[in-house]
């Protein structure tokens, strides 16, 4: 069952709230810096350049998403630029049906998909020795056998599915060979890329696979907002050179392409109100941490067990007239090893 579906008129990106989204970009070392109102003004051109940056590295972009905003309509419009560039797309399905992945589809678009079912029968019991035979894993090993010749963008939904029924290790070797990490400049003939697209639900998992799926990744999306608003910070790891962020304030139309908004205002970010009165939390307390006058006195002329006045050392020390003397008396007994020589005779050397 899938707890991220949005309806064909309307995606929202988060279960309560629309995606009004508004976008401004962090930049990093080596990015280019888009103001709010140049980002409204040259419109589409950003809105390409956004897509197009996080299909312009070869191997995985990993995508996670969570609760509250979910990242499968992301996944969508980056299978549809991908189409449009005249790539090769699989989609292996797991969580949705294929109808429901490819609703919002034009025909055009659909036409140049390849879907892989995992969805309807994960093992292919019903139909066994066709379409998907060996489970998940055989699944995607086919898949690279699949792609071809040529640029090819595979679109894994999901990965959380995947890391349920395979070993983390597993799927990540499983990854690295499938997106080619693998070959080398000299191979001949040499290899095409292919591009992993893979969706994440990163509540579902400990830091361990999100991990191991984080180092694997050259692109890595991490969708969260504010307010309503929908968000993504971007981490790209290219080889051989420092990783670069940058965050996109962005909504998603129902035909899967993205609006580029401004970056929200401070005033629209949640703040605590100058107006409401602070609340003391040591008001109903069964003690107090705060002493009287009175009581700090008496703490202070209290004298602990352990201190010790130089009458009372004094005391200890040298006993008065009077005071009764200890003395050990030793019998020693007939089977003890008495030895007659001076145990810390060595001392006066």
């Amino acid at each position: 069952m899938d707890r991220r579906k949005g309806s064909r008129d309307h995606l929202p990106l988060s279960r309560t709230t629309a995606p009004t989204a508004l976008s401004a970009p962090i930049t990093g070392a080596g990015q280019w810096t888009v103001t709010p109102s140049e980002g409204v003004r040259r419109g589409t051109g950003r809105i390409l350049g956004m897509l197009e940056s996080l299909l312009a590295l070869d191997g995985l972009v990993l995508l996670r998403d969570s609760v509250e905003w979910e990242g499968r309509s992301l996944l969508k419009a980056l299978v549809k630029k991908s189409a449009l560039r005249g790539e090769q797309v699989h989609v292996l399905g797991c969580e949705v049906s294929e109808e429901e992945f490819r609703e919002g589809f034009d025909s055009s678009i659909n036409s140049r998909l390849v879907y892989h079912d995992l969805f309807r029968d994960p093992l292919s019991w019903s139909k066994p020795g066709k379409a998907l035979p060996g489970g998940p894993l055989e699944a995607l090993r086919a898949l690279d056998k699949r792609t071809g010749s040529g640029p090819a963008t595979i679109a894994l939904d999901s990965l959380s599915w995947l890391l349920h029924h395979l070993p983390c290790p597993t799927l990540c070797q499983t990854l690295h060979a499938l997106s080619r990490q693998d070959s080398c400049p000299g191979d001949s003939p040499p290899r095409e890329q292919v591009r992993v697209l893979g969706l994440l639900h990163e509540e579902l998992h400990g830091p361990g696979p999100l991990g191991a799926l984080s180092s694997l990744a050259q692109t890595e999306v991490t969708l969260s907002g504010t307010m309503g608003q929908a968000s993504a910070h971007i981490l790209y790891q290219r080889p051989r050179q420092r990783p670069t962020h940058q965050t996109q304030w962005f909504s998603i139309l129902p035909d899967f392409s993205l609006e580029l908004q401004a970056e929200p205002p401070l005033e629209s970010r949640p703040r605590s109100d100058p107006h409401t009165p602070s609340v003391d939390p040591t008001t109903h307390l069964t003690f107090n941490l705060h002493l009287s006058k009175e009581e700090r006195e008496a703490k202070d002329s209290l004298t602990l067990p352990f201190q010790f006045s130089s009458e009372k050392q004094q005391a200890l020390l040298r006993p008065g007239l009077g005071q009764a003397t200890s003395h050990i008396f030793y019998e020693p007994d007939a089977y003890d090893d008495l030895d007659q020589e001076d145990p810390d005779d060595d001392l006066d050397v």
